[in-house]
């Protein structure tokens, strides 16, 4: 029997019949506000949830408005509403959200720096205690995997170190030899040059790229093989997801990383040399006598070294991450991008330190 239902505006009554199902929702009549007291189901046939939800909706529109009198209703029809009606009363009674003050937010953003440095220092300990386990079994290195993240990370990242460092290199030097033209300084552009490409400039920028390139790869393969399952197959076969995927990655970037600083540096100082011979009349080999007199060894060291550092905690942050990610694909993405934002403030961070240090050092 298809549902009806009709207003009565005497008695204030909303009149049911026939079949109450979901697509009984065209037979309420338009009640414009007006207030529904009874709801009379004497010529009911069938109701379901659905039904009765709908009858409750059209004599409640507002949370607030009390229950209308049950009326010439089934025992069954009726313990039917009465429990649709408690749950739709629990279902509205919803608390406001909480206001977050300035010290909430400021708590709650400890607890969770908090959080992510103790797991920090508990996937530290763990790849300490697999690193030196390693050391006596040379046989169980995966030689072929860390030869293979050696070329991803080394070769493929060249290009894009040359060309930067270049062009850092040609603004740079443009820039230093503008201001050092006005004062006949135009020698000691090599000296700038030099000290800005090679202890600065070059080991932040290589870290920077390492980081947005190789940093968030790491952290997306990783995060696919945990969405995928195929960390668990490797735990599943004996073997240590540590020493299989994490260490061949980390000691790739220990062995890259300097090398690129090192090209970053030849990139920087032939970008320089160039705007120093078009725009401040040095030559070739003036250029390259100034720096054999004033380049020490100490200020290539100094961003070799940073190189290294730079590249554990890459490695660390990204590999972390990657074994973080839980089973879907939204967090492979918040993680990626976690570990590219704290790379680059670990880096900015490590290089403040870096400064601090050298000078207190007199290096």
């Amino acid at each position: 029997m298809t549902a009806h239902a009709r207003y009565d505006a005497a008695s204030r009554a909303l009149i049911a019949s026939g079949d109450w199902q979901a697509e009984a929702a065209a037979a309420l009549p338009e009640l414009a506000g007006q207030p529904v007291h009874v709801l009379d189901g004497a010529d009911l046939t069938r109701l379901d949830t659905n039904g009765a939800w709908l009858l409750l909706a059209a004599a409640r529109p507002q949370a607030s408005d009390p229950m209308p009198e049950l009326r010439n209703f089934s025992p069954a029809h009726r313990a039917l509403l009465e429990l649709v009606a408690r749950h739709c009363d629990a279902t509205l009674l919803q608390p406001d959200p909480p206001r977050e003050g300035l010290r909430m937010l400021t708590g709650r953003g400890a607890i969770a720096m908090g959080r992510h440095l103790a797991g920090l220092l508990d996937f530290v300990g763990h790849l300490t205690v697999e690193s030196l386990a390693l050391i006596g079994r040379p046989g169980q290195w995966r030689w072929r995997e860390l030869a293979a993240q050696v070329r991803d990370i080394f070769v493929g990242a060249i290009p894009i170190v040359v060309g930067m460092l270049f062009l850092l290199g040609v603004v740079f030097a443009y820039l230093l030899g503008d201001q050092a033209r006005q004062y006949g300084a135009n020698i000691f552009v090599v000296d700038g040059i030099l000290m800005a490409i090679l202890r600065e400039i070059s080991p932040v920028i290589v870290a920077i790229l390492v980081a947005g390139r190789t940093g968030a790869a790491i952290t997306a393969q990783l995060g696919t093989m945990k969405v995928t399952e195929e960390i668990d197959a490797i735990a599943t076969l004996g073997l240590s997801p540590l020493a299989v995927l994490v260490i061949p990655r980390m000691l790739a970037l220990l062995i890259a990383m300097p090398l690129l600083v090192f090209i970053g540096d030849v990139a920087g100082i032939l970008g320089g040399m160039l705007v120093a011979q078009e725009q401040l009349d040095i030559s070739r080999p003036v250029f390259l006598d100034r720096m054999a007199d004033v380049l020490l060894l100490k200020t290539l060291l100094v961003g070799l070294f940073k190189a290294p550092v730079f590249a554990i905690f890459i490695a660390l942050i990204a590999c972390r991450m990657g074994l973080s990610v839980t089973r879907d694909s939204r967090s492979v993405g918040a993680n990626t991008t976690s570990t590219v934002v704290q790379s680059l403030v670990a880096i900015i961070i490590l290089n403040a330190i870096f400064a601090v240090a050298f000078v207190q050092l007199n290096i």
